[in-house]
């Protein structure tokens, strides 16, 4: 290894790494992401190694551990190159005859290979599965094809050109322009134009100029950023450059949580390969311009993904948000004008050089353009990272790529944005998903958290789950927030009770507004759209709640019993023994009887009943 001097040292390297690639070589992409590792492809890795060594293949085969490919529900993932065969769900035990068999001849191994559920066709290249066919990787495109911890696999790749063609080529208001140009938007979850923001940046006076990323995902089932820097920490590290070049800062920050260690150790691989090879630190490719990045830990707290709170985190302080104006990007760190993007912001910004403006603005709607990545979760067959281009309908993601609702349950509604989002119903599946259409319906774009639903989902204790999330990450600087949040939770809990009372609904409508009009910061002005989205879609679970002491889904334990059917049940035993409060009594062979008064409700006598004889009212 040698320090880069120049772009025409970067081209010569690049092609001399393509030079050593053979396009008809055996490559294994084993994710390596947090998911597929806590499913043990980190033994299926050290499997392999060994195996391809007992057989001396190691000449013939390249290995690596990459990042997160998306498909999380069929973890640990593999693919083998260069047909693009996919196998899901690999076992230490299969590793032998994956290598003698796939890897020595090209044959399928069938128990590996994913089946689709609606036909129960066997399908073997990654290429061909419904979860990827509607998807446009463009920030997730080389999370399975690099060692995310090998520089070298990154810039054969094309990794750091757009830095080069920047320092090269253009100036720094070509660059914002080419941004502006571009109309990408922020994709923290305000949705800014970034171009907008460099610029104010730029102009800002001073000598000392800052460039943040915000890594600081905190929302419930949110993994989008985590898996990037896991991936590719190299693609953001190339933006987080261009954008100190462009607003001329010579100095950047990387705010990324703790509970994310995986991210945090590429992450800081990466800086240090990039400073070894000339790419970060002074005269960077000879073009006269300095620039460094550090690694900043946050400590878990949701109001620090608030750019002016995690700006105090850096600085040492307390991470509480203040009053706006002044805004960053005149008075950011320490006084100094700062720009801050999320991660997957700056992960587009070399993606956007590269290909230009033109060709980026063709991907999206009018006001939304490039792709969005979105983690989904919940109760969707197809659980993971879904990356597809702005303007894709509900519908389409959930149902086309998502693979729709398990066990045919019907879809309910989805949460979009977090705790700062609401909740979408069904007869808004086809809304396309662009900022604009998602704030109308009373959700937000987000980070790009989405927490799917169905007919079992009670969406008022849905809605106090998230403000129970909120109100204890609150960081209680202001008022609004802090009594306000504290307040709603009460009344949904009454409510989750059976304790509601006429009039909570309105309360909670005028509460919610008030908290959304006067907290200080944009997370506790978001705070209560969880709970006015399921009031303005579903006033009649709350009217169930609050006038029926019902809860129609079956989920909130004070308003529901469990009774056995008498002409179902055939007195087998396994609900008297499975009880843990011996509520269940009756002989063998004859209709068994809940005591009500010492019922729990754990639902343990219907999870175990094989005839459907539990009946929940």
């Amino acid at each position: 290894m040698k320090t880069i001097r120049t772009p025409a040292e970067l081209e010569e390297l690049r092609g001399s790494l393509a030079r050593e690639q053979d396009p008809a070589r055996r490559v294994i992409s084993l994710c390596g992401g947090t998911g597929c590792r806590a499913l043990g492809s980190d033994s299926v890795f050290e499997a392999l190694v060994e195996r391809i060594e007992a057989e001396n293949m190691g000449n013939q085969v390249t290995l690596r551990m990459t990042g997160c490919p998306g498909f999380c529900e069929k973890g640990p993932l593999m693919v083998i190159q260069p047909e693009g065969i996919f196998y899901h769900g690999v076992k230490v035990d299969e590793v032998p005859e994956i290598v003698t068999r796939t890897l020595t001849t090209g044959e399928m191994i069938d128990s590996l290979l994913y089946v689709d559920p609606s036909t129960g066709e066997k399908i073997a290249y990654e290429r061909e599965i419904p979860f990827y066919k509607k998807q446009r990787p463009l920030l997730l495109e080389m999370n399975e094809k690099i060692d995310p911890t090998s520089i070298t696999d990154y810039i054969a790749l094309g990794g750091y050109g757009s830095l080069s063609k920047v320092l090269s080529q253009m100036t720094a208001e070509e660059v914002i322009d080419e941004v502006t140009e571009a109309k990408l938007r922020g994709r923290g979850g305000a949705g800014f134009p970034t171009g907008l923001k460099w610029r104010i940046s730029r102009e800002a006076p001073g000598d000392t100029k800052y460039v943040v990323c915000n890594a600081d995902e905190g929302d419930p089932g949110a993994f989008m950023d985590r898996a990037i820097l896991e991936g590719n920490p190299h693609r953001v590290l190339e933006g987080m450059v261009i954008g100190g070049y462009a607003i001329g800062a010579d100095e950047g920050f990387v705010y990324v949580r703790a509970e994310y260690p995986l991210a945090a150790k590429h992450l800081a691989i990466a800086i240090t390969q990039a400073r070894e090879y000339g790419l970060l630190g002074k005269d960077i490719l000879g073009s006269g311009f300095d620039f460094d990045v550090q690694i900043r830990l946050g400590a878990g707290a949701f109001v620090c993904g608030e750019e002016t709170a995690l700006m105090a985190s850096i600085e040492g302080r307390t991470g509480e948000p203040r009053p706006r104006p002044p805004y960053p990007s005149q008075s950011g760190l320490w006084g100094k004008p700062t720009n801050i993007n999320n991660v997957k912001t700056w992960g587009n910004v070399p993606i956007i050089i590269e290909n230009g403006a033109d060709w980026y603005a063709e991907l999206g709607t009018e006001g939304s353009k490039g792709t969005k990545i979105f983690s989904v979760v919940g109760k969707i067959n197809n659980t993971g990272l879904v990356e597809v281009p702005m303007g894709t309908t509900l519908r389409q993601l959930i149902f086309d790529v998502g693979g729709g609702i398990p066990n045919d349950k019907e879809f309910k509604a989805v949460q979009i944005g977090g705790p700062s989002g609401g909740c979408i119903p069904k007869e808004h599946l086809d809304t396309p998903i662009d900022y604009e259409s998602l704030t109308e319906l009373g959700a937000m774009m987000g980070s790009g958290g989405m927490v799917v639903t169905d007919e079992d989902t009670c969406m008022v204790d849905f809605a106090r789950f998230f403000m129970n999330f909120v109100q204890d990450e609150s960081c209680g600087k202001c008022v609004p927030c802090r009594l306000g949040t504290r307040a709603m939770l009460e009344v949904l809990t009454r409510i989750t009770e059976g304790k509601g009372q006429e009039g909570d609904m309105k309360y909670l409508a005028e509460l919610g507004q008030q908290i959304r009009a006067s907290s200080l910061c944009g997370l506790g002005q978001t705070a209560p759209n969880p709970v006015l989205s399921t009031l303005r879609y579903f006033p009649d679970e709350y009217e169930a709640h609050i006038r029926d002491k019902s809860c129609p889904a079956h989920v909130c334990r004070p308003l529901i019993q469990y009774f056995i059917d008498v002409e179902t049940c055939n007195g087998c035993g396994r609900c008297l023994r499975t009880c843990p409060a011996e509520a269940i009594s009756g002989a063998k062979k004859e209709r068994h009887v809940i005591d009500q008064d010492l019922c729990i409700k754990c639902g343990s006598c219907q999870e175990v009943c094989r005839f459907d004889a539990v009946i929940v009212e």
